[in-house]
């Protein structure tokens, strides 16, 4: 009789691409409100903003957090008003390109300093908040994990910058898209791969293991 429990997968504690195809939604209408109005920082800034409220209404009717439909929208109206600020459409994805920039950076100083933001993520997930730090095991496997996050982000500046640089748009709405909840997807997958090769074949996976019972005790 096999006593070890089911491993349950990355990609069903993260959840699903919601959000992330939800984040690509308003680049794209940036970029096809600029194309229709010949190249219209002002159409293209509008159209985004537009997008990111019928995005927000469908959020929120469908149940999620008031706070979070708020920030998104907030982040596109920044980049709306940055474009027109500068008078350069590609700084529309500016902060897009720094906030990745600054992820890539933040994941792997997470796993040098043994506070792996996956685990981080996964623990407040599963409500286990830090205790999974105690599982040597599993503080290796999410430390490993987390560098291929970071790899997500190093990807998406590699590709952003010049394409952002050279004033590239609508490679830029492209990339945007191709590497938003396909590039996410991929991630969640191989570094669920990553985190199971790494753990130990008896370990019970993203769950804690069971202490062992002191003696004396469950006898």
């Amino acid at each position: 009789m096999n006593d070890t429990p089911s491993r349950e997968s990355l990609a069903s504690v993260l959840g699903g691409r919601k959000g992330a195809v939800d984040a690509s939604l308003p680049p794209v209408g940036f970029v096809v409100g600029w194309l229709a109005a010949g190249q219209s920082i002002a159409w293209g800034a509008w159209a985004a903003i537009g997008v990111a409220v019928v995005v927000g209404a469908i959020r929120l009717a469908r149940g999620d957090r008031a706070r979070a439909v708020v920030v998104s929208l907030a982040a596109v109206i920044a980049a709306a008003l940055i474009a027109l600020h500068t008078g350069r459409a590609q700084d529309f994805f500016l902060i897009q390109v720094l906030s990745n920039v600054a992820s890539a950076l933040l994941w792997a100083a997470s796993a040098a300093i043994r506070w792996p933001l996956l685990g981080v993520v996964v623990g407040l997930l599963l409500g286990q908040k830090t205790r999974w730090r105690k599982d040597p095991a599993l503080l290796r496997a999410y430390s490993i994990a987390t560098l291929v996050w970071s790899c997500q982000y190093v990807l998406r500046v590699l590709v952003y910058v010049p394409l952002w640089w050279t004033g590239q748009l609508v490679a830029l709405g492209v990339a945007r898209t191709v590497l938003t909840w396909p590039l996410q997807a991929l991630t969640i997958a191989v570094s669920g791969w990553v985190l199971y090769k790494v753990l130990p074949a008896e370990h019970p996976g993203l769950r804690l293991a069971a202490p062992e019972p002191e003696p004396g005790k469950g006898q």
